[in-house]
């Protein structure tokens, strides 16, 4: 039998040359070994870090803390700042917004008269964005213990009750009239440096957010003692 076939008009026709067909296959397989590489690299792991082309300075020579160094006299790596310099953003001149106090030295040494700010720094805006951000916050943080009507009757606190802890001190009511008197700044120093058994909060969270829960506090606060003469006329009828 002949090498090549026979066409319904008679003719022949020839087989395809080899190396089209070798070119043709390799192609085929080269264009699937991306998403063979991909599918491994998604689905694998392994200890070694990643191929890391473009450094762009994440790998860098350095000393390690309490390293070594023969640059400097004393023979250490770490070095005090410059005298005289503050770390850029850490100047925090407003007692008012930073602390929510101002210390007054007194005649006795090394004594000092604290005067809690009353009001809202000027670097803050109290409006609506504001006070909602200050509900966030306090539920993330504040509604745990003191509930979520700040009266103190959080999950935490019940939990104790459950477990009857006796050395548990229930959550201070956001609606006494002790801290309903209190200035906005006492709050605020007390979410940063806590007080009694509750913890302090200064590096957890960020100072304006601070502020957003004393508003939110306050807004709280108002809602459960708000005089009449704030409500409304249109809606007085509607009160009980």
């Amino acid at each position: 039998m002949s090498d090549h076939s026979q066409n319904k008009s008679g003719g022949t026709l020839k087989s395809p040359v080899f190396w089209i067909v070798f070119i043709l296959v390799m192609g085929a397989v080269i264009s699937w070994l991306p998403m063979s590489i991909i599918a491994k690299s998604r689905f694998t792991t392994s200890e070694k870090p990643r191929i890391h082309i473009f450094q762009d300075m994440d790998q860098q020579p350095k000393y390690r803390p309490q390293a070594t160094s023969a640059i400097f006299a004393d023979g250490r790596a770490m070095r005090q700042p410059v005298q005289g310099t503050v770390a850029f953003g850490d100047v925090q001149e407003s007692d008012h917004y930073f602390r929510g106090y101002e210390r007054v030295e007194t005649q006795q040494q090394g004594k000092f008269e604290v005067t809690y700010f009353k009001g809202f720094p000027q670097e803050v805006t109290v409006d609506e964005n504001f006070i909602k951000r200050g509900q966030q916050r306090y539920e993330i943080y504040c509604t745990p213990c003191h509930g979520s009507d700040g009266y103190g009757q959080g999950t935490v606190h019940l939990r104790a009750l459950e477990l009857q802890q006796a050395t548990w001190v229930p959550p201070t009511s956001m609606h006494t009239d002790m801290v309903r008197d209190r200035e906005e700044g006492h709050i605020f120093n007390t979410i940063t440096h806590g007080i009694r058994n509750m913890p302090a909060y200064g590096k957890q969270i960020p100072v304006k957010d601070r502020w957003a829960i004393v508003a939110y506090i306050r807004a709280l606060q108002l809602s459960q003692n708000a005089p009449i003469s704030d409500v409304p006329e249109d809606v007085k009828p509607t009160l009980r």
